[in-house]
């Protein structure tokens, strides 16, 4: 897999993280400051994966892409 396609692949799952920290946040927060904080980070998730997606897909019609590297290594 090419660096650029593996740092994709880091981006995705960074994004999950972010995405379960923000879950986890809101429920067990206990004042509106925090799900603020939390709102943002899944907001940011969200719109770091539309933009990790979309890299993906480039890089797929491009021909650079190789799925079975990347299932390997995932």
């Amino acid at each position: 897999m090419k660096e650029c396609d593996r740092a994709i692949v880091q981006t995705l799952e960074l994004v999950q993280q972010m995405i379960h920290l923000a879950d986890y946040g809101d429920a067990v927060r206990e004042d509106d400051g925090c799900g603020i904080l939390y709102s943002v980070i899944r907001d940011a998730a969200f719109k770091i994966q539309k933009l990790a997606e979309a890299e993906k897909h480039a890089h797929i019609r491009k021909g650079w892409w190789n799925e079975s590297d990347a299932k390997e290594e995932g």
